[in-house]
């Protein structure tokens, strides 16, 4: 049986600061707009696509937004945003998880702690109110691998496309509110020019000798072959993660369909065994960042010619998805979508890539990352607390 939830329109006053849900144009354009102000002269910060941000706040374009009741509030005080803070639930997840969990995302306030605890106040209020027991976060606004974990190492660079970014002083807001650490994700980085090729061929090529596998490009033109089998190698591979679950070919889709832009063939990788059958797949994207960094948040009017042409010029990749099916796990299976992802980055002429985010439980994974050169750089951390 579902929670009721309270009624629309979320509001408090503490200590000056009033919060407000989130529910006029004019709310969903502060919310939005809120980081140009807080980042301004931060030269790590890349400014998101407006357009993209707006969607998260759209149930229509937004697939977690119709999983389960979420609100977005406002910190205000003497007239001014100075606050915001999204919070809500994956009903879908907690029946798969058999538990009764509430997320929170897209924290941000300037340094004055008041305003995150009158912020976290209203979430958690709210969230007690609806039934739930207990708050992770800061979890991705869209279910996908955007924003997802407080960053708490590597604040000397800029983050790579979908990583987190914020001030240090976020860290010590939340766990002074009470928020205890739930697990940490782990960012790589690596030299391609480095990387250690010939002894990673060596493994690779008796591998792929002795069980029978093979490493192909995804096609990205044949979208409904390519997504039943991404789907499968999910599926199967899919670990018992506390915030993840197997998303839907729904879901698979609006991701196929976000990044099909800005996909390249070459270093989306797919393995199959001697029959045909997927068994691994790894998903790596050219650091849009880069660009993104030059936009300002707008493609129009002039955004689209910058965007041509600064992407030419982009020197690294991020590695944000690696599955293996179980029964190919121990095969370096891994190891091969890793090497061949290098190769292919080698050849379109990337400089360096981010491999990330790896659970920092997932010890398999974080040894093959380091073992194919990777430096633990940047750590994002996911919290929890009980309401």
């Amino acid at each position: 049986m579902l929670p009721q939830f309270a009624r629309k329109g979320v509001s408090g006053v503490t200590a000056g600061i009033m919060i407000r849900e989130v529910l006029t144009r004019r709310d969903r354009r502060l919310f939005v707009e809120l980081p140009w102000r807080l980042y301004r002269g931060d030269p790590n910060w890349v400014p998101p696509l407006l357009l993209d941000m707006y969607n998260t706040l759209n149930p229509a374009r937004n697939a977690l937004l119709r999983l389960g009741p979420s609100r977005f509030l406002l910190a205000v005080r003497n007239g001014q945003v100075v606050g915001r803070l999204g919070v809500g639930a994956d009903l879908r997840l907690n029946e798969a998880k058999h538990k009764n969990l509430s997320y929170f995302t897209l924290f941000e306030c300037i340094p004055d702690y008041g305003v995150a605890e009158a912020l976290f106040d209203a979430g958690c209020s709210w969230l007690k109110t609806a039934g739930f027991e207990e708050l992770t976060g800061p979890q991705s606004p869209s279910n996908g691998d955007d924003y997802r974990g407080l960053l708490i190492k590597g604040f000397d660079s800029s983050p790579v496309l979908l990583e987190a970014y914020n001030p240090e002083y976020y860290r010590d807001f939340v766990e002074k509110y009470g928020f205890e650490k739930d697990f940490d994700r782990h960012a790589y980085f690596y030299r391609i020019e480095t990387f250690p090729e010939e002894r990673m061929a060596k493994g690779v090529q008796a591998a792929q000798a002795r069980y029978g596998f093979t490493v192909r490009p995804v096609n990205l033109k044949e979208v409904a072959r390519e997504l039943g089998l991404i789907k499968t190698i999910v599926d199967l591979s899919m670990p018992d993660w506390p915030d993840m679950i197997s998303p839907s070919m729904d879901e698979l889709q609006a991701e196929y369909l976000k990044l099909k832009p800005v996909a390249v063939a070459d270093l989306v990788l797919m393995a199959h065994d001697r029959e045909g059958n997927p068994i691994g797949l790894s998903v790596a994207l050219p650091d849009y960042n880069q660009v993104l960094a030059h936009l300002n948040g707008r493609l129009f009017p002039l955004g689209w010619l910058k965007f041509l042409r600064l992407k030419k010029k982009i020197s690294g990749i991020r590695v944000f998805a690696l599955f293996v099916v179980p029964a190919w796990r121990n095969k370096a299976v891994s190891a091969a979508l890793y090497y061949h992802t290098m190769l292919g980055a080698r050849r379109l002429g990337y400089q360096w890539g981010e491999g990330s985010t790896i659970h920092e439980f997932n010890t398999a994974m974080n040894r093959e990352a380091r073992r194919a050169g990777g430096e633990l750089y940047k750590i994002y951390r996911v919290y929890k607390l009980k309401l």
